[in-house]
């Protein structure tokens, strides 16, 4: 099959913990059903997670995406995200891109980043671990902002409603135009 008509796959994961949802530490997850409801895509329960396939298209062409979030807890994510991206043949790092909450942002606001540290997100350092050290992977960092106070406490706090419709709206149109950069630039290379 010729490489213009087989789409692009590219793997989705949203990082969080299924039991405190719609918290800032759990935006990540927030984002996938969203996406997965703006995009039609149907989410099934597997054996560590929820997944979710289907298309969108990006420029002239199709992109495969597989939308997951895991039922594990944050610092446990990286070995299942990995496992399923393999049991779907998809071995690049390159063609994953985890989507989690950054408290070094402002909340309601994106940043993409690729490779590097986990700056102490341990969603993102279990990931790291599970490719076998490799960070090469892209990042969707999803602002939620600093408190003065207890960190642990802030991260769990539930989401506003203005972010909860942020994420939504205008939020999602920015990860799926995100999604839309990183497919292109990765499948031009």
């Amino acid at each position: 099959m010729s490489s213009l008509t087989r789409p692009s796959q590219f793997f989705i994961a949203g990082l969080g913990n299924l039991t405190h949802p719609s918290t800032r530490h759990s935006v990540g997850q927030h984002i996938v059903d969203d996406l997965a409801a703006r995009l039609g895509i149907r989410m099934e329960s597997c054996r560590n997670g929820f997944v979710g396939t289907g298309r969108m298209n990006v420029g002239d062409g199709v992109v495969h995406l597989s939308l997951y979030k895991t039922k594990m807890f944050m610092n446990l994510s990286g070995p299942p995200i990995v496992a399923k991206m393999a049991e779907l043949s998809i071995r690049d790092p390159e063609r994953l891109i985890v989507i989690q909450d950054s408290l070094d942002h402002e909340p309601a606001s994106l940043s993409i980043k690729k490779g590097g540290s986990a700056n102490g997100h341990n969603g993102v350092k279990s990931t790291i671990a599970a490719l076998g050290g490799k960070s090469n992977f892209w990042r969707l960092r999803a602002g939620i902002g600093r408190s003065d106070g207890d960190v642990a406490r802030y991260v769990l706090g539930r989401l506003s409603n203005h972010e909860r419709i942020y994420w939504r709206e205008d939020g999602l149109d920015q990860v799926i135009a995100a999604i839309e950069k990183i497919t292109q630039k990765v499948s031009s290379n």
